[in-house]
């Protein structure tokens, strides 16, 4: 996640919010008394872009004591498969609702609305948010994110619980869709300058926290730039240890820490500095209770990442991909501008990964992937053709054709139809079975983001050290990015404690079922 909270942050920064309104506490005040706390309440708590080599890594230097803790009393999962592709609300939205992205229809961080012909952004970079305008990138992400984009086709966990007439909580979520209305805390400031109307209001869990917009704790302070206005691990961290000091758990909370992620991207994924201050907050959350085992007897605990990041490298001009000059032929339209009736491509980049759109009838995707494929930082180019996905490369030369339903048959028990060179994708396959490489599911997870949303266009992904640029796109140049369909942007790690029960097949995907089955 979150680069996405981070950029909130920066908004309501940009717009002077340490003089805004004192946010209440109101609407945990209504609801506390319809909570009853049950026995073992299940705690998901998010480490953002949490990876299992630099995890152990912080273990073994004593840096980690809580995670530490809890992987010696449960059960350590190293290679949780992600979404695709490896950006924040595409994940959220798979985790919460059990579906890839052709169901959920949030196809990524950056997307182009064929409808309302614009440009979706949910908080890529700051250059990118002003260029597309504050007012609408705030209406995105606050309302439009889970109140419109979310397809209305599937549940979320929250959903889900509330028809079995089960309580949960979201804090700091970006996706966070349930059956109770909420009154946002809207800033004094940004309802002066008319960039987010007086009253707003969003359907979430029964208890729902975001930041300075609604909060638990009233005694929870971040009125100060430093603080990030409550998008931070330390917010967070105070919003869960509330719930357990007012026995108010209910049974499903998820909870995201999302300050590694910003450590990350600065500073590579072997960075260990995130992770040890992620731990101080699981400290506290733990130390709300008379011990940790005291902690562990009194509800099933989960700690994960959403999706791992690749290394950067430090020479822009070998590490940047830029898709303006490989696409140099077409008329680019330019962000922030509405599309003109010559414009043949739309660009959305989503790091290390990237959706190109034809808008021009007589130019074929094929054609564009021709011209990507010139860049050998270019790690493949895929796309949908009649009920076939293609997938191409530079080195092959060659096309790998597949669509669901065949005779081979994958590790996660999904049938396929296969043609052509599997080596693109890193697909052994002896006899009918598939087994997967650098590109974990890579097939399911393909196709769904192909058949995410309506448009002609193209998937482009980098190979590991390098990441795609367009107009304003922010870069992570000697640090690390994320987005792609490869293994180091698509596991995580995820940690269980207090329940014998196992998760069908380690994909987000699967979760949902299994934290449902969790709380009965």
């Amino acid at each position: 996640m979150n680069k996405v909270i981070l950029i909130i942050a920066g908004l309501i920064l940009i717009l002077f919010l340490v003089f805004s309104n004192t946010p209440s506490n109101s609407g945990f005040t209504n609801v506390q008394n319809q909570i009853t706390q049950p026995k073992r309440p299940v705690i998901l708590l998010m480490i953002d872009s949490l990876m299992d080599e630099p995890l152990q890594k912080a273990i073994k230097e004593e840096r980690a004591p809580a995670l530490e803790f809890l992987i010696q009393n449960g059960q350590y999962y190293p290679n949780v498969v992600s979404s695709y592709p490896t950006m924040s609300v595409t994940i959220d939205s798979t985790l919460l609702t059990g579906t890839y992205p052709d169901h959920h229809k949030l196809p990524g961080l950056v997307w182009f609305d064929e409808n309302e012909k614009r440009i979706i952004n949910y908080g890529s970079g700051k250059e990118e948010i002003i260029t597309l305008g504050i007012k609408q990138v705030l209406k995105d992400i606050v309302y439009n994110l889970n109140n419109q984009h979310l397809s209305e086709s599937v549940k979320t966990i929250h959903e889900e619980l509330a028809k079995n007439k089960k309580h949960s909580a979201s804090i700091n979520g970006l996706i966070y869709r349930g059956d109770y209305e909420h009154d946002l805390n809207t800033p004094k400031t940004i309802a002066f300058f008319k960039l987010m109307p007086k009253q707003i209001s969003t359907n979430g869990p029964i208890l729902f926290s975001f930041g300075r917009l609604s909060q638990f704790n009233p005694k929870n302070q971040y009125n100060h730039f430093w603080q990030s206005f409550g998008f931070n691990d330390n917010f967070t961290a105070q919003e869960v240890k509330y719930l357990i000091q007012k026995k108010k758990l209910p049974s499903f909370t998820i909870a995201y820490l999302p300050d590694h992620d910003h450590t990350v991207h600065k500073n590579g994924p072997m960075d260990v500095k995130g992770i040890e201050k992620a731990d101080k907050q699981l400290q506290k959350i733990l130390n709300s209770y008379d011990s940790w085992d005291e902690a562990l007897k009194k509800g099933v605990w989960i700690v994960m990442g959403d999706s791992g990041q690749s290394s950067i490298g430090k020479d822009k001009n070998k590490s940047i991909i830029r898709l303006k000059s490989l696409l140099q032929d077409y008329t680019i339209a330019k962000l922030g501008e509405p599309i003109k009736k010559n414009d043949q491509i739309v660009l959305a980049v989503n790091e290390r990964m990237a959706f190109i759109y034809s808008l021009d009838k007589n130019i074929p995707l094929s054609e564009i992937a021709s011209k990507l494929k010139k860049d050998s930082r270019v790690d493949f180019i895929a796309w949908k053709e009649n009920d076939l996905i293609h997938v191409t490369e530079e080195e092959t030369k060659e096309t790998l054709k597949f669509r669901p339903k065949g005779t081979y048959i994958d590790e996660y028990k999904q049938s396929w139809t296969l043609q052509g060179n599997t080596s693109i994708l890193d697909l052994s396959v002896n006899e009918n079975k598939i087994q997967y490489g650098d590109y974990p599911d890579a097939l399911a997870r393909l196709y769904s983001s192909l058949h995410s949303h309506k448009g002609s266009y193209l998937i482009v992904d980098a190979k590991p050290g390098h990441e795609f640029v367009s107009e304003k796109s922010p870069t992570h140049i000697g640090g690390a990015g994320h987005g792609s369909l490869h293994k180091k942007d698509s596991t995580t790690p995820m940690i269980v404690v207090g329940t014998d029960l196992r998760p069908k097949f380690l994909r987000q995907v699967d979760l949902k079922d299994y934290f449902l089955q969790l709380t009965k």
